[in-house]
C-alpha cells in the first residue's frame, strides 16, 4: 500500500522546510513486531530489511526493492534484538540473534546464536548457539580497540526481581570467531532498557540514567551523563537514547522513564519537548530535510500508537506526525533504501504487527 504523507499544510515558518514522506506498508502480521534492522543480506548494493517479531517463530528478511520476504530461521521463540556483522572474505555478514526472552531473568534463558548462511542468504541459514545469559535484550555491533565485536546488553541482573529489578546489570562482548563471552562492565545498577553506540563509546539508558563506557588505558571507565527523569525508583531515569547534532552542536536525545511518555533532549540542560507519548519504545535522529541539523523521530507502542517527529527551530521543536495510528512502533531505523540520496525511514509496530516504509519526498 502507498499512501502519500502530506506534512505542508498550515506550516509555520520554517528557517527549512520539514520533509514530506510517502507511506509504503511492506509487511503484515507481524505479530509482537519489534525490531526493524537494516543490512545488505545479497550483496547487490541496496539496503534490504530484517523484520524480529517476538511473537513469531521465523526471523525473517525483506528484499529491496520488490520486498520480497525470505526466512532466515525458524523454529524460534521469544526473540529479542538482532544484528548484523562483518564476515572477513564473505560479502554477506553473519547475524547475531538473542531469543528465549523475558523481563523476569528467571524465566529467561537468554539464548545467543550466531546466523550464517549457506552461500544463498534467500534460503534458510544455519544456526549455532553461542551463550546463555539471562534477559539478554539489545545486540549491537561496534569496533573495540579496531576489532568487530558485538555487544549483548541484558535488561537486568541475572537475580533482579520486578517492579525494582534491583542488581548489577552486566554489559558483555563476543570477538566473531572467538564468540567467547567477555564481561565488558557490571557497573550499571538496575534494569537499562537502552543502549548506542557513539563511535568508540557506549551509552546506556536506564534506572540511575544516561551513563558513557569509554575505553581507557586502565579499562572501561564509566561517567554519569544525566540522570533523565527525577522521579523515585523504579519511574526514574532513561529508557532509550539517541545522539544527534543541530549545526554542528551536539544533543542527546531520550525517551524517559522506562516505556515512557516523554521526549527529553539534552544540550546539556534536559528539557522535555513531548509527554504525551504512551509506551515510548524507539528514537533515533537523522537530517530528514537536508538544512545540516538533525531531527528526532520518536515512536509509541501504546493508545494512539503513533511516530512523530520533532524538527528544531532556532529556539523550539515543533512536533509533526509521521504516522497517526498506523504504527504502534516498537523500533524505527533510517537508510536510504530507494537510492535517492535521501534519508528514508522505516518503523516496527507491535499491536499494528506491521513493516512500513516511509519514503522521504525532499522538502
Amino acid at each position: 500500500m502507498t499512501r502519500p504523507l502530506l506534512l505542508l499544510a498550515a506550516l509555520p515558518l520554517f528557517a527549512a522546510l520539514p520533509a514530506s514522506f510517502e507511506e509504503h506498508t511492506i509487511a503484515t502480521a507481524l505479530r509482537g513486531g519489534y525490531q526493524v534492522v537494516v543490512a545488505d543480506l545479497n550483496h547487490d548494493g541496496k539496503p534490504d530489511l530484517i523484520a524480529l517479531a517476538s511473537g513469531l517463530p521465523e526471523l525473517v528478511w525483506y528484499e529491496n526493492p520488490t520486498w520480497e520476504r525470505h526466512v532466515i530461521v525458524a523454529g524460534q521463540s521469544r526473540m529479542i534484538n538482532c544484528t548484523v556483522v562483518p564476515v572477513g572474505g564473505d560479502p554477506i555478514p553473519d547475524i547475531v540473534l538473542t531469543s528465549e526472552f523475558s523481563n523476569i531473568a528467571k524465566q529467561s534463558s537468554g539464548v545467543v546464536s550466531v546466523l550464517h548462511h549457506n552461500g544463498e542468504p534467500r534460503q534458510p541459514w544455519t544456526i549455532r548457539e553461542i551463550d546463555r545469559l539471562p534477559t539478554s535484550h539489545r545486540l549491537r555491533t561496534m569496533k573495540i580497540a579496531g576489532e568487530t565485536v558485538v555487544v549483548n546488553a541484558p535488561l537486568t541482573a541475572a537475580d533482579a526481581e520486578p517492579p525494582d529489578y534491583r542488581g548489577r546489570t552486566p554489559i558483555v562482548y563476543y570477538l566473531p570467531g572467538e564468540w567467547k563471552r567477555h564481561l565488558l562492565s557490571d557497573a550499571n545498577e538496575g534494569l537499562v532498557h537502552g543502549i548506542f553506540i557513539d563511535g568508540a563509546d557506549i551509552l546506556t539508558a536506564g534506572f540511575e540514567g544516561i551513563f558513557r563506557f569509554r575505553l581507557a588505558k586502565g579499562g572501561w571507565t564509566r561517567t554519569e551523563i544525566a540522570k533523565g527523569d527525577p522521579a523515585p525508583w523504579p519511574k526514574s531515569g532513561s529508557s532509550d537514547i539517541a545522539v544527534g547534532h543541530i549545526a554542528g552542536d551536539r544533543f542527546l536525545a531520550a525517551i524517559e522513564p522506562w516505556h515512557g511518555n516523554q521526549v527529553a533532549v539534552f544540550r546539556p540542560k534536559r528539557t522535555v519537548i513531548d509527554d504525551t507519548l504512551v509506551d515510548g519504545h524507539t528514537i533515533l535522529t537523522a537530517d530528514l530535510n537536508d538544512d545540516g541539523s538533525d531531527e528526532i523521530v520518536a515512536g509509541f507502542r501504546g493508545g494512539p500508537h503513533s511516530v512523530y517527529i520533532y524538527y528544531y527551530d532556532g529556539g523550539k521543536w515543533t512536533r509533526f506526525p509521521l504516522d497517526n495510528g498506523g504504527m504502534a512502533a516498537a523500533s524505527c531505523a533510517s537508510a536510504d533504501l530507494d537510492g535517492d540520496g535521501r534519508p528514508d525511514l522505516v518503523c516496527i509496530g507491535t499491536a499494528t504487527a506491521n513493516l512500513k516504509w516511509y519514503r522521504n519526498l525532499g522538502r
